[in-house]
């Protein structure tokens, strides 16, 4: 049967997953001052993901992938659980050039969005070309992939698995993504490409230094297919007004059987600034990922710390809720979520030995 002939689905992040795709910070990335502090952080999630799933790992040669195989045995993380691929980028930002991945009944199908830059406010040629040299390479055997040329990251689509999708008219329909499209149109290229039937936009919450422009995955996220959670600020903070205005357009949705949400606010955090020039940094509770078992939740070294955690326990009653430090993801203005990609299990790897 041609796989083409069945409809997409999103599947939500929440359903069996073959691997977490990252891809490796190195000297020629933003995280060179913090290099040896966030590639701490990556071995510390590299070995949480492998623990319950396997863990593809992009480096930009075969030099850095055989160090890398190195520090990943000393760490005891087990290379059988680790599939290696080799691709130049710009930046680690997963989430935005890393593959979208739709089922068509059991087969899995590769979306490869464009990726510019977040609206060209950085350079992105190299990124935008990662999942493209992975597919030509092998890296997901013969999965087809489709290659729509359409301006959208991962972290503006959030699905409950249902063919509804979350998202933010600010980043979607930014110009300087897709000039000239507007919500009608992309809602038409959702449903062809995701198969997303209906599309909750929202039109408030914003971070202060968010260079996405309102990425969904900062803001709201599924728990499940009837709750959501989300950010929230103290009464102090300039976000809180926005962040308000996003509760109450939460509130406002209906699910696809027409009930309200059950809505669950996430703690505020107080506001955490750059040391080196002072700018506010995007820390958000909402930037969690789920795996196979567990969520590894962001904490920033905030008072909210904790309740943070006991909330996303009480959403995600039968997985185990790990913190990881993301204080150092956060001055590049992304956290946890924005790193990985998921992949979900119908999604065949291939091993890739260095050259």
């Amino acid at each position: 049967m041609n796989h083409r002939q069945k409809t997409p689905r999103l599947p939500a992040e929440w359903e069996p997953q073959r691997a977490i795709m990252l891809t490796w910070p190195h000297p020629d990335t933003d995280w060179a001052d913090l290099l040896e502090t966030v590639e701490g952080l990556y071995l510390r999630l590299a070995e949480e993901i492998t623990r319950r799933q396997d863990l593809l790992l992009v480096c930009p040669d075969a030099l850095c992938q055989r160090k890398l195989a190195e520090r990943l045995q000393t760490q005891g993380i087990p290379l059988r659980r680790v599939f290696f691929a080799q691709a130049s980028g710009n930046d680690t930002w997963t989430r935005d050039h890393g593959p979208v991945t739709v089922l068509e009944g059991d087969q899995a199908v590769l979306t490869d969005f464009r990726f510019n830059g977040w609206g060209g406010k950085h350079a992105s040629a190299l990124d935008d070309a990662i999942t493209r040299g992975l597919h030509e390479a092998g890296v997901f055997d013969d999965t087809p992939m489709r290659s729509p040329q359409l301006v959208l990251e991962g972290g503006a689509l959030e699905t409950d698995g249902r063919n509804t999708l979350l998202t933010t008219r600010s980043a979607v329909l930014d110009p300087k993504r897709n000039p000239g499209l507007n919500a009608g149109e992309m809602e038409r290229r959702f449903a062809e490409l995701l198969g997303i039937q209906r599309v909750l936009w929202l039109d408030h919450g914003r971070l202060s230094g968010d260079d996405t422009d309102g990425h969904i995955d900062t803001l709201a996220r599924f728990a499940d297919p009837e709750t959501i959670l989300y950010a929230t600020a103290h009464d102090h903070d300039p976000d809180a007004a926005e962040l308000r205005a996003m509760a109450a357009e939460l509130e406002a949705f209906r699910s696809a059987d027409g009930r309200p949400y059950r809505l669950v606010p996430l703690p505020p955090i107080e506001p955490i600034y750059d040391p080196a020039d002072g700018r506010r940094l995007p820390a958000s509770y909402a930037n969690f990922l789920i795996i196979n078992g567990a969520v590894l939740a962001p904490i920033y070294g905030d008072a909210a710390d904790e309740q943070a955690l006991r909330t996303l326990t009480a959403c995600f009653a039968q997985r185990t809720v790990t913190p990881l430090d993301c204080r150092a993801l956060i001055t590049q203005h992304g956290s946890l979520h924005c790193i990985t990609m998921q992949l979900p299990q119908a999604l065949p790897l291939t091993r890739q030995e260095p050259a």
